[in-house]
């Protein structure tokens, strides 16, 4: 199969199906960036150790550098995104289905975030391309068992393990510097945590990057009669276009998120929110390197439950949390139930 950029670039003005999906999850990309970046950071700007816009440039950055580089250092996040699902033999209907999946996630994650709710657009996709692939025509036999259970072990691990090294490492830190002089450690704190939240927006991007990668390049293969890319390498070209677009949308903010997570769910200190960016990163690099697809926003918030839990328990506003349990509990089902049906709409029309 031929993957230069000059072939990709002529199938998108020759094929409609290839351009819609492109542009789809191009936008797919541009919104994760937009709604799910800020979690990187919220931590950062709600402790005063950066501005907004300052804060949001430098996850831009780091964003761009995590799609990029951890897509070439190590794929297994995309492949496992790209064999999740079977769309069956016929690249076409596989082609309009992808495009089906991509709407369905663009509809359902610009709705929560307009009530500033952090939104698991990686949950969201996993159920985006589920629902597509049942509606094809094969079932629940399109379901691919055991790429799908990888989906369960990065929902539990984001959470417990998130939580768990929010707690530890907030009770380590106070317990090394014990001796230290605070007005030092504060001053300290500042800039380790602009360093954990560069941290955090890398692996960010090393996450849900490599997820859309695999998408668009699930469609370049059904757009060349590729029902799979099993043994296919993904080319650079498209590791920069994906690290451009969410770099692009991370730039945008997101500053109703940013409340949500940094401000009104826990009170942080410098050396809180710190604790929170190392913990979540560390969960991030651990579920990369095994191919473990999970939600940023998942580790993310449960790395600060646990900073708040490592306080005391009313440390933390449960309301938020609630709010953020109910919108994740939602999503497979809501947004794989738009996916079925726009993916049925979309084959009756096309």
């Amino acid at each position: 199969m031929d993957v230069s950029f000059a072939n990709f670039f002529a199938q998108v003005f020759s094929s409609p199906a290839l351009m819609v999906t492109t542009v789809l999850t191009l936008s797919v990309i541009f919104v994760n960036g937009w709604t799910d970046a800020p979690n990187a950071i919220a931590t950062c700007i709600t402790t005063r150790c950066m501005y907004p816009r300052p804060a949001i440039m430098m996850s831009a950055l780091f964003n761009f550098l995590g799609v990029l580089v951890m897509t070439k250092m190590n794929a297994s996040v995309a492949s496992t995104i790209s064999n999740i699902v079977d769309f069956g033999n016929d690249t076409t209907t596989a082609l309009i289905a992808l495009s089906a999946a991509l709407f369905s996630i663009v509809v359902y994650s610009t709705a929560a975030s307009f009530f500033g709710i952090p939104t698991s657009e990686s949950h969201s996709l996993i159920a985006g391309l589920t629902g597509a692939a049942i509606a094809t025509g094969e079932g629940l036999s399109s379901v691919n068992g055991n790429e799908w259970i990888k989906v369960i072990y990065g929902l539990v691990l984001s959470l417990f393990l998130g939580f768990v090294m929010g707690y530890l490492v907030c009770r380590l830190i106070p317990f090394l510097f014990r001796r230290k002089d605070r007005i030092k450690m504060n001053i300290f704190f500042r800039y380790a945590q602009i360093f954990g939240a560069a941290g955090m927006s890398f692996m960010h991007g090393a996450q849900d990057g490599q997820k859309f990668i695999g998408v668009l390049f699930l469609g370049v293969a059904f757009a060349n009669g590729e029902n799979s890319v099993h043994g296919i390498m993904i080319p650079l070209w498209l590791m920069i276009l994906c690290s451009v677009v969410m770099g692009a949308g991370t730039s945008v903010g997101g500053e109703k998120i940013i409340r949500s997570v940094g401000m009104d769910m826990v009170k942080l200190e410098k050396y809180q929110g710190f604790s929170a960016d190392l913990a979540a990163s560390l969960c991030l690099l651990l579920s990369s390197i095994f191919g473990i697809p999970v939600s940023t926003t998942h580790t993310k918030t449960s790395a600060i439950m646990g900073v708040g839990a490592s306080r005391r328990l009313s440390a933390i506003n449960f309301s938020v949390v609630r709010d953020m349990m109910l919108t994740w509990v939602f999503t497979f089902p809501g947004c794989g139930l738009i996916s079925f049906l726009m993916a049925k709409l979309f084959l009756a029309i096309f």
